[in-house]
């Protein structure tokens, strides 16, 4: 459109088109002819038969599009932080954790306890540990914080619990000892190198 078109006010030399206004019902007979003509159409179906379509596949074809979960779980980023971890030591089986206390005293939540005692042999060992998940953030820092790499965030995710505070023991995040040769190690500061078994030289049976 000109510049000089656009600024006629004119109207009457300006085409219009008049679009079709339907005369609104006035019986109730009417009123339900254009209720059932507005809302059963082509398109009604074609997103019904679609539904159907997709349910019909998922039960006779084994084409499912959810996950069953638990017994299903979707995969998860592997810088998740998730549960807490209490790793064991490859050669021994003995948990790694010499109780310096450093995961409790950086815990910013102040979610975690520790009590330690001397064994024995005079070594230090954790008598208690716990960590309250109902006031952890999963920042992270005790695991960062860990000399020795002995806590660590795990794949599980499931922190749900019927108690408002849910605390977590020692036991329940230390390493089953029958599944030490599954652990999963962090890279990190005393953690075994991807060349680990190169360097091992073997012994010489006579000096």
């Amino acid at each position: 459109m000109s510049l000089e078109k656009y600024k006629d006010r004119n109207i009457g030399n300006q085409n219009y088109k008049l679009i079709g206004h339907e005369a609104f019902p006035q019986t109730n007979g009417e009123k339900f002819e254009r209720v059932m003509k507005r809302m059963v159409k082509g398109e009604l179906f074609v997103g019904l038969w679609v539904t159907v379509r997709t349910m019909f596949e998922a039960l006779f074809k084994g084409q499912m599009h959810t996950t069953k979960y638990p017994f299903e779980k979707l995969p998860i980023s592997p810088r998740y932080r998730a549960i807490h971890e209490m790793l064991r030591l490859l050669e021994s089986g003995h948990y790694r954790c010499i109780g310096c206390g450093l995961c409790e005293q950086i815990c910013i939540s102040d979610c975690i306890r520790m009590d330690t005692r001397y064994d024995e042999n005079q070594r230090k060992e954790v008598s208690e540990y716990t960590i309250n998940f109902g006031r952890c953030i999963f920042c992270g820092y005790c695991a960062e914080v860990c000399p020795e790499l002995a806590i660590v965030h795990g794949p599980r995710y499931e922190t749900s619990s019927e108690q408002r505070a849910s605390f977590s023991l020692f036991e329940d995040m230390l390493t089953p000892i029958d599944a030490l040769k599954h652990q999963k190690e962090y890279p990190g500061f005393g953690a075994v190198s991807p060349n680990a078994d190169e360097n091992i030289k073997k012994t010489p049976l006579a000096y």
